[in-house]
């Protein structure tokens, strides 16, 4: 009889854990967790090592807090529960610290020995908290412990020395380790690749006995970072032969270089291999696709493809759109789109408001502007940044509010950068405030000596003033006293899945000869049609009429757009990308192009797009 009673009792305690451990899983709220966790109490099934343990795992990854009272309270946790602890904290930058103590509980006050996991995490801790004292006191305790060459801490030993930037400490972890797996290989490339040394990155990668899409996809996400974006095509177009399968993430890179060299034709394709690959659609991708079109000039093609699909739960392919809008100079088609955000109940973030400023900022809604920027703190409790105040300086700017766009500098929170500075400063010259401009300039030589934006726009302003020897000693300076160069200006067009580049003045095309010759045709049409150069916009102290007019027909953006006419067919639109922002004068000799040739040209130039048809451009002269 008694043997048959204790036999009862474990059956009927064995079904109760199955019940409660069933009811733990099915937990889909805090209050359920709550409810779960007062049976736990009330049946003395808290002290159970696996129904305590996944209860702590569910908690953790919902309240931290919570999950600690419960922690504190669990008579005598097992391996298991510490590591789910351990785990739990090494998740967030901001309570990795306590991912720490927890680690150090386990190690001096328990009497257990931690295993691989309890270092993987605390490794994970140390990296996403740039905790390296403590990290390196855990490597000495893995050593302790006899955990050293395990693979898994390993691995976790790299990647924290990568999230680090100590890409030679982990390369040594990796070249001494007696084994090394497939993830070693993709943990040390991606330390490279987030540290920008591709060479090493490339050298690893063909190192590899066999690749995998990780290892694919991280070399082209290394070579996108670095702004190598033709040999981050070149590594797809690759791997579409030798390689395996791309997934989401390398589409993703790969639509990201397409995006920054205007390669419409190679998006098209990924577009469409999506399609056919039957690839699931998320939010990113999503938001990759929209982006591209957008940034190769198809505005109307990104907003198509963010109306057909559904998967628009978060807010990156919402971003995405009003950031295309806002660069296509439509505000009002951003506002809107940010009016249907609410709709949907998706959340801005702070990208969100970025886009949405630089909206207001090219589309001259001044009002709207402000308004946004107090609607973010108040309606969405969104501290503004810099990058925010940045919006609104460059808003004020450009619309000659310079003093207010001066106030706004000085009533920042934070210490303004070069950057915001050089905005104001260069609508000082647009606007032709000298006193201001002398003003800023030397504030921003005080900040940094040898910036080198700030000598060319305060050498443009004394240019512009007529302040010659001033413009000439500043430039002079400039060459002696800073290794860093003044960005040339370049231009480049896609034909045929060819990229082709052009300087100012640039003769090294192969088709220089006859492409200077229609360059002389066409501005001789442009003339006819009544096109004036604006010699206003020459920074060169050059007496010659003639001279001048010659300096300012061999910019890079004329190069491209004669190249494009000379080589498309009639009717073609014409796609450039200018690295700065277009000078006057070339814009005002596009929109000749455009009506005298019939051309619709795009141009991207570094802050938006300029969309020329019939002698007219979208900015309405406003960039």
């Amino acid at each position: 009889m008694i043997r048959f009673y204790s036999t009862f009792a474990k059956t009927f305690q064995s079904d109760h854990c199955f019940r409660i451990g069933s009811l733990i899983e099915s937990c889909k709220s805090m209050q359920e967790i709550k409810q779960t966790h007062a049976q736990l109490i009330t049946t003395a099934l808290i002290s159970h090592p696996v129904l305590a343990n996944k209860l702590l795992k569910l908690v953790a990854f919902a309240s931290l807090s919570y999950a600690h009272k419960l922690f504190d309270r669990i008579p005598q946790p097992d391996l298991f529960i510490y590591n789910t602890m351990i785990k739990a904290h090494s998740l967030s930058p901001d309570s990795c610290r306590d991912s720490l103590v927890v680690f150090r509980l386990l190690t001096r006050d328990t009497g257990i020995f931690p295993n691989r996991y309890s270092f993987v995490f605390s490794f994970s801790a140390c990296g996403n908290g740039l905790c390296v004292q403590e990290g390196e006191q855990v490597r000495v305790h893995s050593m302790k412990f006899g955990l050293e060459n395990n693979v898994f801490v390993v691995n976790a030993l790299i990647g924290m020395y990568g999230k680090w930037g100590l890409v030679e400490e982990g390369r040594k972890v990796f070249e001494w380790a007696v084994d090394k797996d497939l993830y070693s290989w993709n943990t040390m490339i991606a330390a490279c690749v987030g540290s920008g040394d591709m060479s090493q990155a490339k050298e690893l990668f063909d190192g590899m006995q066999e690749q995998d899409v990780v290892s694919w996809s991280t070399i082209i996400a290394g070579y996108v970072q670095v702004g190598c974006f033709m040999e981050a095509l070149d590594f797809f177009h690759k791997m579409l032969r030798v390689g395996p399968k791309p997934n989401e993430y390398t589409l993703v890179s790969a639509l990201a270089a397409c995006s920054n060299l205007v390669a419409l034709d190679q998006g098209k394709w990924i577009h469409v291999y999506i399609g056919r690959s039957e690839i699931k659609m998320n939010e990113r991708l999503l938001a990759s696709i929209i982006d591209m079109y957008a940034k190769c000039g198809e505005i109307e093609s990104a907003s198509r493809v963010f109306c057909e699909h559904n998967v628009k739960r978060r807010v990156w392919p919402w971003n995405a759109m009003i950031g295309g809008f806002a660069t296509h100079g439509k505000p009002n088609e951003a506002i809107n789109v940010f009016e249907q955000m609410k709709v949907e109940k998706v959340s801005p973030n702070k990208v969100t408001f970025i886009a949405l400023l630089n909206a207001c900022s090219h589309g001259y809604m001044i009002e709207e502007g402000k308004l946004y920027f107090r609607l973010m703190v108040s309606d969405y409790g969104i501290n503004p940044e810099i990058e925010h105040y940045g919006c609104m300086v460059d808003l004020l700017s450009r619309a000659g509010l310079l003093k207010e766009a001066e106030d706004m500098i000085s009533s920042m929170p934070m210490a303004p950068d070069v950057a915001i500075w050089g905005a104001l400063l260069n609508a000082c010259r647009i606007y032709k405030d000298m006193e201001r401009g002398y003003r800023i300039g030397r504030i921003i030589k005080e900040m940094d000596p040898n910036h080198i934006g700030c000598h060319v726009l305060l050498g443009n302003i004394y240019s512009t003033s007529g302040r010659w020897n001033e413009a000439r000693m500043l430039r002079e300076k400039n060459e002696i006293s800073s290794d860093r160069k003044k960005i040339p200006g370049c231009s480049s067009i896609e034909l045929k899945g060819v990229f082709h580049q052009f300087l100012v003045g640039d003769r090294s095309h192969p088709q220089s000869r006859e492409l200077y010759s229609f360059l002389d045709e066409m501005t001789t049409k442009l003339k006819i049609a009544g096109y004036v150069p604006e010699l206003g916009e020459l920074l060169l102290d050059i007496d010659d009429e003639e001279d001048k007019e010659t300096a300012l027909s061999v910019h890079s953006e004329k190069l491209a757009i004669a190249f494009g006419l000379m080589n498309t067919a009639p009717g073609t639109p014409i796609r450039i990308v200018k690295n700065l922002r277009v000078c006057g004068d070339c814009h005002q000799a596009t929109k000749f192009i455009s009506k005298v040739y019939d051309r619709v040209i795009i141009v991207r130039d570094r802050t938006r797009y300029h969309h020329f048809k019939d002698g007219i451009c979208s900015c309405k002269d406003y960039w």
